[in-house]
């Protein structure tokens, strides 16, 4: 009789175990994780996205260039399209010194992943931003789509505008949009790029009080009606079924 009860109990570890190695913990490489970004949102729960980006120089004789961009998509839309539309205003009329600074190095920030922002000085009184933002909102319907404003930026087309201040250039190349700005007299450069799921913004200045703003936003609204009642029971129902297995 005793050796029933040493046989039940066996059984039972050896089932007990088996289950312990069912259940074990299994390591996720760094490049399923990668996979799984952006997962956490329901599909079709995105009802709208834009993208909104700016650069401006203004010089130190007052002088001031620039440049916007703007796209936004939704489920009406038939081709994402960024409209782009130049600026300028002009200063005192007087002409900046010739910028003497040198900034070394730097290449690879071209090559950097993810977000990089870089700002690198080699004169005085100089001021420069760059800007990431992000505004993530909930409704129940998508915003009405703003007619375009400015000229529409065609793959590998590039606009550009000039003045006093320097000249800024966007353009669509690489999978994505780029909008630089080459300031006169020496003065620098100043970038910024959104591509192939990265972000770049980069100024560098060579002459003194400069004032520099890259700006990039990400607009995103959800979706805030929830699943139908039937579709939570369902949900609920699945979950149910798993008590009677001991979870």
């Amino acid at each position: 009789m005793k050796t029933s009860y040493w046989l039940a109990a066996a059984c039972l570890a050896a089932s007990a175990s088996g289950y312990a190695n069912g259940f074990k913990p299994i390591e996720i490489n760094d490049h399923e994780l990668g996979e799984l970004r952006g997962r956490y949102v329901m599909p079709g729960r995105i009802i709208s996205f834009g993208v909104v980006m700016s650069s401006t120089w203004r010089n130190a004789s007052g002088d001031l260039i620039g440049a916007t961009t703007s796209m936004q998509i939704q489920a009406a839309t038939v081709k994402p399209e960024f409209y782009v539309s130049t600026f300028s205003q002009s200063g005192d009329g007087s002409t900046p010194g010739q910028g003497t600074g040198n900034v070394i190095g730097g290449a690879g920030l071209n090559s950097a992943q993810g977000i990089t922002q870089s700002v690198r000085a080699a004169g005085d009184g100089n001021t420069a931003y760059n800007n990431v933002a992000i505004d993530v909102k909930e409704a129940s319907r998508a915003p009405a789509l703003n007619p375009g404003q400015g000229q529409v930026l065609m793959s590998g087309q590039t606009i550009t505008g000039s003045n006093a201040a320097g000249t800024v250039a966007v353009s669509a190349t690489g999978g994505g949009i780029q909008m630089a700005i080459q300031a006169n007299n020496n003065q620098g450069t100043a970038m910024q790029q959104v591509a192939q799921g990265g972000l770049l913004q980069n100024t560098r200045l060579l002459g003194s009080s400069n004032m520099v703003n890259n700006l990039t936003q990400l607009n995103v609204v959800l979706n805030n009606n929830g699943p139908s009642a039937g579709a939570l029971d369902c949900n609920l129902t699945q979950l149910n079924a798993l008590r009677s297995l001991g979870y």
